[in-house]
């Protein structure tokens, strides 16, 4: 049973099994993108929900495959997880409140996440950056919140629609931040009022759209250089680890041949 679980699992592993699997969620991510259209649903319908259920039937088989193959490891992978969470969130049945849920189908399309390397490296990248992440949106926060008491009380009297509350002021800095319509759409009708109003708004917006925003930017570029660095050592660590090991055999066979001539 053993040998037949490392056979499995090696079967699994190989990139034209990864290559078959990514063409099937693919596949399965067209099809339910034209369970969207009605005029197309009308016309074949029952054929493309047969196509889901094929599509879904695959999933399941390969999931149950690597449960045989790789046993309680499965569950130490989280790759695997997020695989089975994905298709267990397809089982559940339409109805009963839980229609919402079939909607959620679509998140297949994230399993090309787990089985495309280049893409499961950005993903590691990106939670790797997340510790880091979270002290610069916290100092985020902390601008923001700053910032909204600031406008506040300068600008909510004169305009209550975007400046009345705390979170009213929160919101309008968040699009400024963005930089969608912040000029013509709300600065400049605000210096109508008060002219120099630039002097707050022009220098939040540095802080916050070219300073915070691209140091986020900068932690994620780093963490997936690390992953890569890391991919990188592992990779040249087990190809040494593999010529020694041949190197070793190689000499192991040639003391053996020495033994068994110095014999004769």
């Amino acid at each position: 049973m053993t040998g037949f679980r490392q056979r499995l699992d090696a079967f699994l592993d190989r990139a034209d099994v990864r290559r078959v699997i990514i063409g099937v969620i693919v596949f399965n991510a067209i099809i339910l993108g034209l369970e969207t259209a009605d005029t197309v649903m009308d016309r074949f319908g029952t054929l493309i929900t047969a196509l889901d259920t094929a599509c879904l039937i695959f999933f399941v088989v390969e999931i149950a495959a690597k449960l045989v193959a790789r046993g309680g490891r499965f569950f130490r992978e989280g790759w695997s997880l997020f695989d089975l969470v994905i298709v267990g969130i397809s089982l559940v049945p339409a109805g009963q409140g839980l229609s919402a849920l079939r909607a959620l189908r679509i998140l297949r399309v994230l399993r090309v996440i787990s089985v495309a390397p280049s893409l499961r490296r950005v993903v590691e990248g990106f939670v790797t950056a997340l510790p880091g992440m979270g002290s610069v949106f916290l100092l985020m926060a902390i601008i923001f919140y700053i910032g909204a008491v600031i406008a506040t009380k300068l600008f909510g009297a004169a305009f209550p629609q975007w400046f009345g509350t705390l979170g009213r002021s929160g919101y309008t800095l968040f699009q400024i931040m963005t930089l969608e319509s912040w000029s013509m759409g709300i600065v400049r009708p605000v210096m109508e009022v008060y002219v120099w109003a630039w002097a707050f708004f022009v220098p939040f917006i540095m802080v916050t759209t070219f300073a915070v925003v691209n140091l986020l930017v900068g932690l994620i570029v780093n963490s997936m250089q690390d992953a890569h660095h890391a991919e990188d050592t592992a990779n040249t660590d087990a190809y040494r680890d593999d010529v020694l090991g041949r190197l070793d055999a190689i000499d192991k066979r040639l003391e053996t041949m020495a033994h068994r001539d110095a014999g004769k």
